[in-house]
């Protein structure tokens, strides 16, 4: 069964940095494509960032260039690392395969 488990969010200040994990079990983690979303409350989940299995990746266009997704093989793990927090960043974070299960995702609250 598959299972993701998100963690690393918390509170940061504006221009701050946060690293999130996402630990997945249930799949053939280095052949699938995995992405963070995040979603606010009242608006529809939104795509952060893509890795492929190639380790290509893919991001959107408000988030270039500050946050960078990453993947470790070996752990089952994929990464967002978060820097020049803005508070519009705040959201639930999830990591995804594509599939049907959601984690229960991890809040980042950017405020001063």
């Amino acid at each position: 069964q598959v299972q993701l488990v998100e963690s690393g969010g918390g509170l940061v200040q504006p221009g701050g940095s946060l690293r999130l994990s996402c630990a997945a079990s249930g799949i053939i983690f280095s052949r699938t494509t995995m992405g963070w979303y995040r979603q606010v409350p009242g608006k529809q989940r939104e795509r952060v960032a893509l890795i492929r299995s190639s380790g290509g990746t893919t991001y959107a266009d408000f988030v270039k260039a500050r946050f960078t997704i990453s993947r470790d093989n070996a752990k089952n793990t994929v990464y967002l690392q978060m820097n020049s927090l803005k508070p519009e960043d705040t959201a639930v974070y999830y990591c995804n395969d594509g599939g049907l299960i959601w984690g229960q995702g991890t809040q980042v609250t950017v405020s001063s």
